[in-house]
């Protein structure tokens, strides 16, 4: 038997809080139908996901199987390094405007455009590197609107441990959390070589201590899709 092939769309998305149009990913199931409820799973770095992540073929695969429950996929591409740094950098210009774009804006229309679960523990957000940054800054600020995060590899420095340490509602969110062991010389945008791996074990162990409802791995790889794309199979069966 053939497994259901899911649809990719697109739609333009006007932000207030961002005063710009985003160009906004959709993947449906291939048994999408207004009458069943579906989680909602958003992407930063979406085209990315969608095209080096191939994560439609990915969740077609687990829906195939019954190993995921039915979850809509957003993705919402970044324009360019620059765009991608000041909406995900948690010292970025807009990364407190990006995060109110998530929550205020882009749920509420989804919630009215998709039969959704309308509530946190049906909202994941995912990413990679500075995109886990934002979804986990995001997941802290609101976590009643989104109850889980995955990170693959994101960039952890102090206002990312601050905002950890802070929170107090541990409960209300589920937190998937990847780094490869060879991510000690990661090259970042603004040209420079950062170690990713002993902040992130320092935040695993802060997360671990604080009592989240927590997942952690570490994959003998480096900060590239070649890593975060056969990882993805594992993370949406548990998390979604």
């Amino acid at each position: 038997m053939n497994t259901a092939k899911g649809t990719i769309t697109d739609f333009t998305f006007k932000s207030e809080v961002l005063g710009e149009d985003l160009e906004i990913l959709v993947y449906l199931p291939g048994n999408y139908s207004p009458l069943y409820k579906y989680n909602i799973l958003i992407a930063q770095d979406g085209k990315d996901y969608f095209q080096l992540g191939r994560i439609g073929r990915t969740a077609d695969e687990l829906l195939d199987t019954k190993e995921m429950e039915n979850t809509i996929i957003i993705g919402i591409p970044y324009k360019n390094v620059q765009d991608r740094r000041r909406k995900y950098h948690p010292d970025g210009e807009q990364n407190a405007a990006y995060i109110r774009f998530l929550a205020h804006e882009l749920v509420p229309y989804l919630d009215e455009k998709y039969p959704t679960y309308q509530m946190g523990m049906g909202r994941a957000l995912i990413g990679d590197s500075l995109g886990a940054t934002v979804s986990l800054l995001t997941a802290l600020q609101y976590p009643n609107t989104f109850g889980t995060v995955i990170l693959q590899s994101p960039l952890t420095n102090e206002k990312v441990m601050e905002e950890v340490k802070s929170f107090k509602d541990t409960h209300l969110l589920n937190i998937y959390h990847v780094i490869g062991t060879g991510e000690t010389t990661v090259k970042t945008t603004d040209g420079k070589e950062e170690d990713f791996l002993t902040p992130n074990r320092e935040l695993s162990q802060l997360i671990k201590d604080k009592g989240f409802p927590y997942f952690y791995d570490e994959f003998d790889g480096d900060h590239t899709w070649t890593y975060w794309q056969p990882d993805l199979k594992r993370a949406l069966k548990q998390m979604l």
